[in-house]
């Protein structure tokens, strides 16, 4: 006898009068989606050698740091000069 599973085992019956793709028609999803470098960016952001995280992966990091440091303290400049500008009387 045994015991009888509490889920039918027969397939849902449809909800729209047309299937769609299944995956077997599908292509190999190594085809599209290429090697998982997951791994790989682990271990090199793991790696303790002192660097912060976001200098790790060498010069592109350290020129998008770099733009970013020199927009944010040129902004932080151009936002006093016109405060400054601002907060004097103009001459009639």
């Amino acid at each position: 006898q045994g015991l009888k599973p509490i889920v039918s085992t027969e397939s849902p019956p449809l909800i729209f009068g047309t299937t769609s793709k299944l995956a077997s028609d599908l292509p190999a999803t190594e085809s599209f989606l290429g090697k998982n470098k997951v791994p790989d960016l682990q271990k090199l952001f793991q790696k303790a050698d002192g660097l912060p995280v976001h200098l790790k992966r060498g010069v592109p990091d350290k020129l998008l740091y770099r733009t970013t440091m020199a927009l944010t303290i040129g902004g932080t400049i151009y936002c006093l000069i016109a405060l400054y500008m601002a907060s004097q009387p103009r001459n009639q």
